[in-house]
């Protein structure tokens, strides 16, 4: 990708459309510097795996934890201060009570159900059991459907996959899982339980302490932008933050600027390693340059 700076040019772009990027989707905030081309798909993960592994896009979403694991691995992107999603998490692991109750602990030695072992929701939930709760994770097993975005990477030995076409839910209803990390596909089903006690509660105490909402995606551009047009970066970091501005964003959501987001970023970095995900630890400030490191 080569760019004059004269020229207009069109990014391909992954970016759904969620509260904070409807302005940005609909073209009610533009831009005379950068056009973008949304030819991303739905859901904006699907395209999550071509992005690290194919460079399919030169800007979009990405889910911290597969960014982390892309400047792991060394793939040519970089981080812009700017969250495009993020929530609290502790609701997302959850059981049938008609197999009996659980409490955390209780999912050692058993087999639980995730999308993805490096999925961004299951690192948040996994990281709340072990860290509030004494899980020791690495007694379970963790069943899984797919594997990571990286193809460098492996998952740890205490997972296994699932036959194709199984449905993580229904087994979880089934019991044929003792629980599930399943964030928005938990099944709204009177007998499913959170493995968190008083999620919601729970969630708040946490913040309370931590300061932090959990971060799920972030606004990554290909580093050849930000090296030929860096007059282009800050320009999408505005078109996100205005976006933002005019949408109706909860009052805890992960905020914009490297400083404000430092503990969060750091947070994920403890428990992705911890949880075996990238192999070695990064310092907040690598995965941003010298453009994006100064924004906001």
């Amino acid at each position: 990708m080569t760019m004059a700076v004269s020229e207009v040019p069109t990014l391909r772009t992954n970016l759904a459309e969620y509260a904070v990027t409807k302005a940005l989707r609909d073209g009610q905030v533009s831009s005379d510097v950068v056009k973008l081309d949304f030819c991303g798909p739905t859901p904006a993960h699907s395209g999550f795996k071509s992005m690290v592994r194919e460079n399919a896009f030169d800007a979009g979403e990405l889910a911290i934890v597969t960014f982390l694991q892309a400047k792991a691995y060394g793939k040519p992107y970089v981080l812009l201060p700017a969250p495009i999603s993020g929530r609290f998490q502790h609701h997302c692991a959850g059981f049938n009570i008609d197999f009996g109750h659980l409490d955390p602990k209780d999912i050692e030695g058993k087999r639980v159900g995730v999308r993805t072992y490096t999925q961004t929701t299951a690192l948040w939930i996994r990281g709340i059991l072990r860290h509030e709760y004494g899980v020791d994770l690495d007694k379970v097993m963790w069943m899984t459907l797919n594997d990571g975005h990286l193809a460098e990477y492996s998952d740890p030995a205490n997972c296994q996959r699932l036959p194709k076409g199984s449905s993580i839910p229904d087994m979880m209803l089934q019991g044929e899982l003792a629980a599930a990390l399943l964030g928005e596909d938990m099944p709204k089903d009177p007998r499913v339980r959170t493995l968190v006690p008083n999620a919601q509660e729970a969630a708040k105490d946490w913040f309370a302490r931590e300061g932090v909402v959990p971060i799920n995606h972030m606004f990554v551009v290909h580093e050849d932008v930000s090296r030929q047009r860096p007059d282009i970066v800050r320009e999408l970091y505005r078109m996100v933050v205005e976006s933002r501005r005019q949408a109706d964003v909860p009052s805890l959501f992960p905020p914009v600027g490297l400083e404000a987001n430092r503990k969060g970023i750091e947070l994920a970095i403890d428990w992705a390693l911890d949880q075996r995900i990238i192999p070695r630890r990064l310092s907040v400030d690598e995965l941003f340059d010298d453009v994006t490191g100064s924004l906001g």
